[in-house]
Order: structure tokens, then sequence, then C-alpha cells
């Protein structure tokens, strides 16, 4: 289950992006919660300590409650802007979630015990086609990971999500098909040597039929003649 985050936030008095800058310049990010049909609120956060919690990975899944005026609010990040050159956090947008409210998250897919799959032993590659799965679920059971199992699978095996098995109260957000979620290909080395005994298979043949064809042309005009 992801970590419960607490982010101290002040009161915006100014609007504006003067006022925005003069935040920033003070080591704080201009952000504001919005959601359950509230008012919503122009805060601001400490950068340093928003830039610790965006580290982790799972900011973006986690709950954060905002502690505003000694009232904590429980949020879900929605969404954080960067600065195009330093890259630093420049606004964060929280939406308000209820304890138990269900929430559409993209939680990061873990594929476990490669030593188990004899395909990738065999020199296979693991094709990765769904890096991240979006999920909906209790905003309060939100997981770090899923989880996907390799054991036994061979060269030319699919995970499908319907394979793949996810914590309680859990469904992925995509229910209309069962999409592939990895893929155990060959490598190219191996596709080369496939290609060439294929290739090589098949010069003999194509030549014997033309040869044939022409002995068959030659006793033809042989007759004719």
């Amino acid at each position: 289950m992801s970590d419960q985050l607490t982010l101290p936030a002040e009161a915006r008095d100014r609007a504006g992006k003067g006022a925005s800058r003069a935040l920033r310049r003070e080591g704080r990010v201009p952000a504001v919660v919005y959601g359950e049909k509230k008012e919503p609120l122009s805060i601001h956060v400490e950068e340093k300590l928003l830039s610790k919690m965006l580290s982790t990975g799972h900011f973006m899944n986690s709950v954060v409650m905002i502690d505003y005026q000694g009232k904590p609010h429980r949020t879900l990040p929605k969404a954080v802007d960067f600065h195009p050159v330093s890259s630093r956090p420049i606004h964060v947008d929280f939406l308000r979630i209820g304890e138990h409210t269900k929430v559409h998250v993209a939680i990061p897919m873990r594929f476990d015990n490669e030593d188990a799959s004899p395909g990738l032993k065999r020199g296979g590659v693991l094709n990765v086609v769904v890096h991240e799965l979006e999920i909906v679920c209790d905003a309060a059971h939100i997981p770090n990971e899923i989880h996907v199992p390799l054991d036994g699978l061979e060269i030319g095996d699919s995970v499908h999500i319907s394979q793949v098995k996810l914590p309680d109260g859990v469904v992925p957000a995509n229910t209309d098909e069962d999409f592939t979620v990895a893929t155990i290909v060959a490598p190219s080395a191996m596709k080369s040597e496939e290609e060439e005994t294929a290739a090589a298979g098949e010069v003999p043949t194509v030549e014997g039929e033309g040869a044939e064809g022409e002995a068959a042309a030659e006793g033809g005009e042989s007759e004719g003649e």
C-alpha cells in the first residue's frame, strides 16, 4: 500500500504570475486544492519537502494530507508543473478525496521471478508492453506496485491482464479488453539464425526447380528441332 504523506501549507494571499514568482524565490511552490464541491484553496508549500516527496517515485499514487491552518485535507496529487529548464516544481494541483473514495491512478508494474522463466533462461527478452497499469481502487488502499510473476514462461508466451493477480479491491481502469501486459520475445541473434536457416533451406528448392525448368525447356527445343 502506498504511504500517506503530510505536506504543510500556507495560504496564498495574492494571485498572479508576479506573486507566484515571488513565492518561488522564497523556496515555495504555489498550489491549489479543489474538488468535493468545495471552494478551491490557493496555497503554497515548501519546495524542498515537495521535491523530496517527488523523488520517491510514488508521489502521484499517494494520499497527501495537506495540513492547512491546523486542519488536514485528504488529497491526491493530480498534476505537477515543472520549469522547462531547471526541472524544479513550479505548481501542483491536489484533488480532495474522501477516506474511501474510488480513485483512478497509474501504478508501476514489477515483473518478478525472471530466473523461473525457461524462455528468458534460453536468451529470450522480456518485452514490457504496459509499464504503468491504470487502475481504480479505494483511496485508502492504493498499491505501490503491481507484481507480475514470470514463472514458466517460454519464448513466444504473452501475459494478459486477466492473468495478473491484482490486490483485493483493485480493478483495471480498462475492462473492455484482455490486453497484453508483456511478452517473451526471441533475441535478435536467435531471429537472425532462424531467418538464415529458413533462407538456406529455400535456396536448393528454388535452384532445383529452376534447373528442372531449364532442362525441360532445352528438351522441348531439341524435340522441336
